[in-house]
């Protein structure tokens, strides 16, 4: 898992169901939030995103939960690229309690890289391929 995490925050009471636990509509939220975390250090960033016509789009999501959380828990989410090709990224989410450590939740994503005018796929630009490339798992390089 990368050092760094892409994702810090706090449960809130709002975020929690009627059993007491954070709601699996928050996990999403923030594994998507990590999400554009993770993109940025591979070079799409919002700006590229915008001026380039570029998009993200995810094709596949794999949740698996562990551990609830509770308001007032704090949260990190730390990344990992699994795979890369030339339209599309598979990436893994690691969600942590920041307190104890335990894993909450991991999270799988296959994303592609699109035209958003054409509505199509397309190959990734070499300069983000190739950082993406840098963040894979060492044992998978």
């Amino acid at each position: 898992m990368e050092t760094d995490a892409t994702y810090r925050g706090t449960v809130y009471p709002w975020q929690c169901d009627h059993v007491g636990h954070m709601n699996i509509m928050w996990y999403v939220g923030k594994f998507d939030e990590a999400n554009w975390n993770l993109f940025a250090r591979l070079g799409l960033t919002p700006s590229y995103l915008r001026n380039s016509g570029r998009g993200m789009a995810a094709v596949q999501q794999n949740i698996t939960y562990k551990r609830e959380f509770l308001a007032g828990d704090i949260i990190e989410v730390r990344s990992q690229v699994l795979e890369v090709r030339d339209k599309s990224i598979r990436f893994v989410h690691e969600m942590r309690n920041a307190e104890t450590g335990e894993i909450a939740a991991t999270c799988e994503f296959v994303g592609v890289h699109m035209d958003r005018q054409a509505r199509k796929s397309i190959p990734f630009a070499p300069v983000i391929r190739d950082a993406a490339k840098r963040h894979l798992e060492p044992a998978m390089a």
